[in-house]
């Protein structure tokens, strides 16, 4: 959906007992999801998609470019790879039939609340549905992207207002109106430019001092932003500040990253499949 490119000059900047051993698993999901990215706040804890608008918007005038078509998209990406993250989701096992990523159906794990209202409504929407989608189809199924009306109620709508509340609650955005000569639109400038700074820094050193050169090695929810970041078409908000030399590095080993061939990457230890299923699903869009 997104390309990535050079820039030779820079002119922009037992029932019970299951019961138990599921709610034990969750507990210990959420626990892991806390406990990685050990430099990340810890009085501000973000989910992916709330990191992907952050990137996205503009501090200052508050909303995200005009021209972005891809950031609807990615932020459905991002519930995906969440609730994956979280326990909640995962991919079906795959079969001589069905061995790539996009051929594997969504199957619920767990449907206990996360506390957040787009990853609960998503999960109720993924627990419904029978028969099951695929990655590819949910994330077009969340956006509205279907001519079935009958599928038009798995629709998430306002998400990015409703992602940008949250981000308000947290104290990192506020919400102004803004008269754009025939119509007023609500805009949420940034105000915590300390926590919008830290998550370009942890981007920026992820491809420059501390980059590893092995996607299995990274921080799995780093990983995941940087996916989603290209996807969503925001990474050249995150690259802007840096010299025009690790600009070059850094986007460069970026495109290496979302280039590799997630079927292979997916299949490899510890890997999280659902990173490279979303992936999958935008290269093919």
């Amino acid at each position: 959906m997104t390309t990535l490119t050079h820039r030779a000059r820079r002119t922009e900047v037992g029932k019970n007992s299951e019961k138990k051993v599921e709610s034990e698993e969750d507990t210990n999901q959420d626990r892991s999801q806390d406990n990685e990215d050990t430099e990340d706040s810890k009085d501000i804890r973000l989910t992916l998609m709330e990191e992907v608008l952050l990137l996205g918007l503009k501090d200052k005038e508050g909303y995200t470019s005009f021209w972005n078509d891809c950031i609807s998209s990615g932020l459905r990406g991002g519930i995906l790879i969440e609730l994956a993250m979280r326990g909640r989701i995962y991919l079906e096992p795959p079969t001589m039939r069905k061995k790539r990523l996009l051929d594997r159906k969504v199957l619920l794990k767990s449907d206990s609340p996360t506390g957040d209202v787009l990853l609960d409504e998503t999960l109720k929407h993924i627990k419904a549905t029978e028969p099951t989608e695929t990655v590819q189809t949910w994330i077009e199924l969340l956006t509205g992207e279907t001519w079935n009306p009958f599928k038009l109620q798995y629709q998430l709508r306002n998400v990015r207002e409703r992602i940008a509340k949250n981000l308000v609650e947290k104290g990192i955005l506020t919400t102004e109106k803004q008269n754009f000569l025939l119509f007023d639109m609500t805009t949420h400038p940034v105000t915590n430019t300390t926590e919008k700074q830290r998550l370009v820094k942890k981007l920026q050193d992820s491809v420059l001092e501390r980059w590893v050169n092995d996607p299995q090695r990274m921080d799995k929810r780093t990983l995941a932003l940087l996916v989603l970041a290209h996807s969503s078409d925001v990474l050249e908000n995150v690259f802007s500040s840096l010299t025009d030399d690790k600009y070059d590095v850094a986007m460069n080993r970026a495109k290496d990253l979302v280039e590799l061939d997630p079927e292979l990457e997916g299949t490899k230890h510890s890997a999280t499949e659902m990173i490279w299923a979303v992936l999958a699903a935008f290269n093919k869009s």
